[in-house]
């Protein structure tokens, strides 16, 4: 689609502004917050299977569970704790029940009737039996977002009765059984994913992305550590460049800007790398926020509804190519959306997970764009976990319907935002994670000082 001169001039003008006068949050930014944060959680709390603690990849469509969804939703709990949602014994049974069935659950590496091999644990499993799911990789990410769920609860329940003890025995069990070394298939870099029918995954974790946190845990390891100078090999990797104004790390979706900063704290800590930028990683991420919002707000490809608070682009769920088109464009379903100056995956899909996950690094534009997505779009996209995962409203569908509101939650979207507002508003999880020895450790032997 052509772009118009006049849609340019006035995003940048929107960049200019939103950068030097930033939009501050609303009277009423408390309020919306805890609402987001007590309707977040319910998808956590309510939806986990009652026998195995495993959480669904979405609801209210039917689906496996997502190892990753499990490991937002242990950390759910003890914020559910802290907010006084539940109670410390009820989260520290639904932790330990969790943890029990990935520790006793069948491993190998045969391709079927089993959730993991090697400490690592299938991408997608079965709800109630575990079981890996048709043919999905044993996912290194997804095994370490488990694991930063894993460790958060290890830390938090330091009490003296028995299921806190155990908790933090089977923690421990889980985490250093994952044989991180293995995982690298004797490269650089650490390889994606492997299958029993076919092995290692060619894809490796390079260039700037979520995977810090799977290094961090990685050279950490007691039992299966790989070399610290991994870190290092892995930065030579990232893209510096500037995109909309904003010099840092290029990703184009936000979550490879998020994930990581959901646990650690990267504030006024520098690694060799960010040494030479004179920024940390904190920033990094700000500044991709900021780039991401600039992208949307001037609106290249003339999308319907994008606009200073209808922003936001990362891997979510799409409208798919059902139905007929307004437009020459290709709609995606689940894919990852995003902009940065090597990368754009756009097709007018907004997701509120970006602004969302994104909240601590740029509160004064983040919050007022959930705020107006929910007076906007009401129960079209606010419901009763929150926000759904995405909305298209340049889509025109079968029967004339102009717009696409996705009708499903997504555990991996839900988490950054029910983690990263408390954050924002307590610093909470942040504080836990460097009481963490195994995640401190990651972080010195990275070469990360200061702090």
């Amino acid at each position: 689609m052509m772009m118009k001169v006049s849609v340019l001039v006035l995003g940048l003008l929107l960049f200019v502004s939103c950068n030097q006068q930033p939009q501050q949050p609303s009277a009423d930014a408390k309020p919306f917050l805890d609402s987001l944060s007590r309707d977040t959680f319910g998808f956590f709390w309510e939806l986990a299977d009652s026998t195995t603690g495993n959480l669904p990849d979405r609801w209210p469509t039917p689906s496996f569970s997502s190892i990753a969804s499990t490991g937002f939703g242990l950390t759910s709990y003890i914020i559910g704790v802290e907010r006084a949602y539940i109670t410390r014994e009820q989260a520290a049974a639904r932790v330990l029940k969790t943890l029990l069935f990935f520790h006793h659950s069948p491993k190998g590496e045969t391709p079927t009737g089993v959730t993991g091999y090697k400490g690592f644990f299938y991408h997608f499993i079965d709800m109630q039996k575990g079981d890996r799911f048709r043919d999905v990789e044993l996912s290194t990410i997804d095994t370490g977002l488990l694991m930063m769920g894993v460790l958060s609860c290890q830390t938090y329940f330091d009490g003296d009765n028995d299921t806190e003890k155990k908790i933090r025995e089977i923690a421990d069990a889980l985490y250093q059984a994952v044989e991180w070394d293995w995982s690298m298939n004797g490269r650089d870099m650490m390889s994606m994913g492997w299958k029993p029918e076919s092995g290692f995954l060619d894809a490796t974790w390079q260039g700037y992305n979520e995977a810090m946190l799977l290094y961090i845990l990685a050279i950490a390891s007691p039992t299966h550590p790989i070399p610290a100078q991994a870190w290092k090999a892995w930065t030579q990797t990232y893209q510096w460049g500037n995109y909309y104004g904003q010099e840092h790390i290029n990703f184009g979706p936000l979550f490879g800007h998020q994930y990581s900063h959901v646990w650690i704290d990267f504030r006024g800590i520098k690694d060799d790398y960010m040494e030479t930028k004179g920024i940390d990683y904190f920033e990094n991420s700000r500044r991709a926020t900021y780039a991401n919002k600039a992208y949307c707000a001037t609106n290249p490809a003339g999308y319907i509804g994008y606009g200073e608070n209808i922003w936001g682009l990362t891997a979510c769920d799409g409208p798919g190519n059902a139905g007929k088109v307004n437009f020459n464009i290709s709609f995606n379903g689940y894919t990852a959306r995003g902009a940065a100056q090597w990368y754009v995956n756009d097709d007018g899909t907004i997701a509120p997970t970006a602004a969302g996950g994104s909240i601590p690094f740029a509160p004064e534009i983040c919050i007022p764009a959930l705020q107006q997505m929910k007076k906007q779009f009401g129960t079209k996209l606010y419901g009763k976990y929150g926000f759904t995962d995405a909305f298209n409203l340049t889509i025109e569908r079968e029967g004339g319907v102009k717009e696409w509101f996705d009708p499903d939650y997504l555990g991996i979207d839900q988490g950054p935002i029910l983690l990263q507002v408390e954050n924002y508003q307590s610093g909470f999880v942040w504080k836990l994670m460097k009481k963490n020895k195994y995640i401190v450790d990651g972080l010195k032997k990275a070469g990360f000082k200061g702090g």
